[in-house]
């Protein structure tokens, strides 16, 4: 078995252009994607994976220096669209991989087609001017629980981070995906995760990107749909009904029809209200 293959667990259904990639947020794994990626093997070829560190990937290959910054993550999608000879692809991002998304396209924008970031942020802290949703002396105390507790901080996390209460089966199956995750390895993708600035990024990008936000998301608050839309050159913004941090599992049939339609609509690149100088 090819190495990068075995490295990232990767998984490969269907047929049909584009080829979509499905990635993985913090604490997860590719098995969150699975409902919404079965709707799409009928006519698009379905790449999975999952992040070194992360799920069935070989925990052998984690170093602790590349995946010190998001870069690390960003460099396993690019050697896996190498691998496979992807070019053009729609690559979905959850949450932190909304980002590592950008990042990837930043290096290699000839690999994407368009991007799409479900539950997005650039910055997950307040301050003057911008409202990331967090506090930082907020986190800073659930890293030391962490660091202490890390079964404790997911169990108590998790559900928060789901929302969708009057569903716990949700938050509780997020939990488990918490709880099968190396400690030492999630604290440090967590800390990386979280602690990350990447507006600076946005105004960057070339690659046409679609933007998922949900309600009630207590790590992407809604003006964070708005800053990305205002700050992202061929952003589009898509306001949904699902609630919660996590609506590929909460509310997979919402994601799939908004997937859809983007795919299938005209390029925004295209248009001459976005014509390049």
């Amino acid at each position: 078995m090819n190495d990068i293959i075995k490295r990232n667990n990767v998984t490969i259904s269907g047929t049909g252009a584009p080829t979509i990639i499905f990635a993985h947020g913090f604490g997860c794994s590719q098995h969150t994607w699975k409902k919404v990626a079965a709707d799409f093997e009928k006519d698009h070829t379905v790449v999975l994976f999952d992040y070194v560190g992360c799920g069935g990937s070989d925990l052998t290959a984690y170093d602790t220096k590349k995946y010190s910054t998001l870069d690390g993550y960003a460099q396993d999608i690019l050697d896996i669209c190498h691998e496979l000879d992807i070019t053009q692809a729609v690559l979905v991002g959850h949450s932190v991989s909304a980002m590592i998304a950008v990042i990837a396209a930043l290096k290699e924008p000839w690999c994407f087609e368009k991007l799409v970031f479900v539950g997005p942020s650039p910055y997950f802290f307040n301050e003057a001017g911008y409202t990331g949703g967090l506090e930082r002396q907020d986190v800073d105390g659930l890293f030391e629980m962490m660091d202490n507790n890390y079964l404790g901080w997911s169990s108590m996390m998790a559900p928060l981070i789901m929302g969708n209460a009057d569903r716990p089966e949700l938050g509780e199956a997020l939990t488990e995906s918490f709880c099968a995750t190396d400690p030492a390895i999630a604290k440090k993708f967590a800390k990386v995760t979280f602690y990350s600035d990447n507006r600076s990024f946005l105004p960057l990008l070339d690659v046409e990107s679609l933007t998922l936000q949900c309600a009630d998301d207590m790590l992407a608050p809604e003006q964070i749909g708005t800053y990305i839309k205002e700050h992202t050159p061929y952003n589009s913004l898509v306001n949904l009904k699902a609630t919660g941090h996590c609506p590929h599992l909460s509310a997979p049939a919402e994601i799939i029809e908004a997937i859809r339609n983007y795919i299938k609509s005209t390029p925004l690149l295209s248009h001459p209200d976005y014509a390049k100088n």
